[in-house]
């Protein structure tokens, strides 16, 4: 069974979305779920996704919640932002920052992070130099924004590292 589907809660979860995305539990949307989640299965067995040891996961309550406080201010200033536009435009612009994280995963949630923030958007990783390029809306401040990445990258470092 594990040849057939070698990730196989995936293979449920993709099962489970494509018939909430088709609303339908016909036999033949239940046969293309099924085809579907285990062909996706075995091409995320052919990407070797990097194994990561958390070594305080004490720390990632407190790095989830900064996090959320930070996209909650965030959502905040892109919002005065959009309502002002008329009267002042928006100062947007790129920023690199260098980094020193060296796992795949802590790189991987640092980019969702960066991303899922408003106003930011995590755009390029030199892995060579380590060095990162992203956008952001509104840069009244760039060595807030340097500081802000590094805050995230302290973190994700005590928690992966």
């Amino acid at each position: 069974m594990r040849t057939w589907f070698p990730f196989p809660l995936l293979s449920i979860a993709l099962l489970l979305m494509w018939l909430l995305l088709n609303q339908s539990l016909a036999p033949g949307s239940i046969l293309i779920g099924l085809f579907l989640g285990m062909v996706l299965g075995w091409v995320t067995l052919k990407l070797h996704p990097a194994r990561s040891r958390l070594h305080r996961v004490s720390r990632a309550a407190g790095f989830a919640l900064q996090v959320i406080a930070d996209i909650i201010r965030s959502n905040i200033a892109v919002a005065s932002i959009i309502l002002r536009a008329r009267r002042v435009p928006a100062n947007a612009g790129f920023l690199t920052v260098g980094l020193d994280l060296e796992d795949e995963n802590a790189l991987a949630l640092l980019a969702c992070i960066m991303t899922a923030t408003p106003g930011t958007a995590w755009l390029e990783y030199d892995r060579r130099q380590k060095i990162l390029l992203f956008h952001v809306l509104d840069m009244q401040n760039e060595e807030l924004w340097r500081g802000t990445v590094k805050r995230y990258e302290a973190a994700l470092k005590e928690i992966f590292q």
